[in-house]
């Protein structure tokens, strides 16, 4: 097995609010192994080196977990981030086999700069996708490079890397791109205009 990702973990002996807090003060993450008919492992994760894994690959990092001696291949399924201290709380992590084909949520980048006076609403951030467990992409980047008012991009129309599918609905709307709407200053500068052609009207008229 590469060192790639290389991660020893320790077997959770104790359960619970308490004991996962234990483990965290101790500088680990609680982790949870399951997948192939095996019964759930407890684990304890270094959380300084889970946490680089995850910023360098992402949040679908294949991981290479050593257990007891033992080599393990995992996915990281969902990762559970404190919303205020930005922690990792909790992960949940799948055994899975290379060659293995596995379903994954992947986030969506969108690139490029829209049409002038156009404002973008991304509508899902992530997408459903099928692929080998060992070349599960990071994301998948979605142009709207010159993009006009009206444009709508639904998951369907996504171009997808060799060897990976689409799982979810392809009318799942992505992005929709509208006419931006005008600020106050504007709504109010164009209403002096119209005002002040109506009153060059009237003064032609009186004349």
């Amino acid at each position: 097995m590469s060192d790639a990702n290389l991660l020893e973990a320790a077997v959770r002996t104790e359960f619970g609010k308490g004991a996962a807090r234990r483990t965290r003060r101790a500088g680990n993450v609680p982790a949870v192994l399951y997948g192939h008919a095996t019964d759930p492992q407890h684990l304890a994760l270094d959380a300084q080196a889970f946490a680089a894994i995850l910023r360098q690959h992402g949040t679908n990092a294949v991981l290479n977990l050593v257990i007891d001696g033992k080599e393990h291949l995992a996915l990281t399924k969902s990762v559970v981030v404190h919303p205020i201290r930005r922690y990792i709380e909790h992960a949940d992590l799948l055994v899975i086999k290379k060659g293995e084909r596995v379903t994954a949520d992947v986030h969506v980048t969108l690139v490029g700069e829209p049409a002038a006076g156009t404002l973008v609403t991304q509508d899902a951030t992530t997408i459903s996708i099928e692929a080998d467990a060992m070349k599960l992409p990071d994301s998948i980047e979605v142009s709207i490079e010159g993009a006009e008012a009206g444009t709508q991009i639904n998951a369907g129309d996504i171009t997808l890397p060799a060897g990976v599918a689409l799982i979810v609905d392809p009318e799942t709307l992505i992005v929709n791109i509208i006419a931006a709407p005008a600020s106050a200053e504007e709504t109010e500068a164009a209403a002096e205009a119209a005002a002040e052609g109506e009153a060059a009207a009237d003064a032609e008229s009186a004349e």
